[in-house]
């Protein structure tokens, strides 16, 4: 199970071995560069420069989105434009609360902390950061029982970001510590032309505007998707295009990959076609989904399900998942009708 989800191309959960390179290399360095995301670029830019015209930290920022939508990418841009260091971690990394404080007490003022996965970060851990985000100061407790004692460390002054796929996980009392957050959306395909375009001339890669388009139409609204498939792509180019992407050598290549016009993968349409066929298309619970396609929950309902929902292929209801009428005419099967199981989603 593990190994075919490393190898869905469409997963942006996960970053592939031989992309993170590229994805370095790709990375934006400043908002202007920074494709996408304009209400909260313009909004960043102001509170970035009305911060360093006070002299003082930004305050601590949490964005929340689907993966590969561009999280990590702004922490690294905040931090340049800050001009402090960035240091990088991750919800389930820190277990217990001296993780914590040998990461805060390496910090320099003005630093950037970018945790991903906060929404997985121990509660013991996370209840020690309160202070931290307030105050900036650590309470260690040393000792037990009647002796133990309380011990305020100061920490830098400092920005936390976090990153989450899956902000209702988060605490109240976390969430509300945060002075700037953000919700990442899909990018529009003209953004994403954008991209292929910057993409395309930062690795030397020849392609036409044809090419441009069938790329990012496919491309789910996710640059990490795109620039995943551009690499794809090329690799069929070199081999029987003459290194040129056109549209006729886009649309093979990602046939051949297996994701179609919609940027639906074979795994996408396994979903809705189960639906479809093995429940007569009646709302499907969660759970009942899961073990149809021998899948998690939470591998549904955080990979497969946003892209499939905020594409109209698949909706909820009180009763359960059902498909939409959009996905009967993607798929080319006959939409048996209104029902009262199905109501309006048909």
């Amino acid at each position: 199970m593990d190994k075919q989800k490393e190898q869905r191309v469409v997963d942006t959960s996960v970053i592939l071995e031989d992309e993170q390179r590229a994805e370095i290399t790709l990375r934006p360095q400043t908002l202007d560069e920074f494709i996408g995301q304009d209400k909260l670029k313009e909004n960043l830019k102001v509170f970035i420069e009305a911060a360093k015209k006070r002299r003082e930290p930004l305050d601590h920022c949490l964005f929340y989105s689907p993966p590969g939508l561009g999280k990590t990418t702004l922490s690294h841009i905040i931090s340049k434009e800050m001009e402090g260091n960035l240091r990088s971690t991750s919800g389930p990394v820190m277990e217990k609360v001296g993780d914590l404080a040998a990461i805060l007490t390496n910090l320099s003022e003005g630093d950037i902390l970018f945790v991903d996965e906060i929404h997985r970060m121990n509660h013991l851990v996370e209840e020690s950061l309160y202070p931290v985000m307030e105050d900036f100061q650590l309470d260690i407790i040393i000792g037990q029982g009647p002796s133990a004692k309380t011990i305020k460390l100061p920490v830098p002054r400092f920005t936390l970001i976090g990153a989450t796929t899956r902000a209702g996980l988060l605490s109240s009392p976390l969430r509300e510590r945060f002075g700037i957050i953000n919700h990442l959306n899909y990018y529009s395909s003209k953004e994403l032309e954008q991209i292929v375009r910057r993409s395309s001339s930062i690795l030397n890669i020849e392609i036409d505007e044809e090419g441009v388009v069938e790329i990012a139409r496919r491309s789910r609204g996710t640059p990490r998707i795109v620039n995943r498939l551009l690499r794809r792509v090329r690799d069929f180019a070199d081999v029987k295009a003459q290194g040129k992407i056109t549209k006729a050598v886009a649309m093979h290549s990602l046939d051949a990959l297996e994701i179609d016009e919609a940027g639906l993968d074979q795994m996408d349409r396994r979903i809705l076609e189960t639906i479809i066929k093995k429940f007569s298309g009646r709302p499907v619970g969660i759970e009942t989904l899961a073990v149809a396609i021998s899948e998690s929950v939470d591998t549904i309902t955080d990979v497969y399900e946003p892209f499939l929902i905020q594409s109209g292929f698949l909706a909820r209801t009180p009763r359960g998942r059902v498909v939409t009428s959009h996905a009967y005419n993607h798929l080319g099967i006959k939409n048996p009708g209104t029902s009262k199981n199905q109501g309006e989603f048909l």
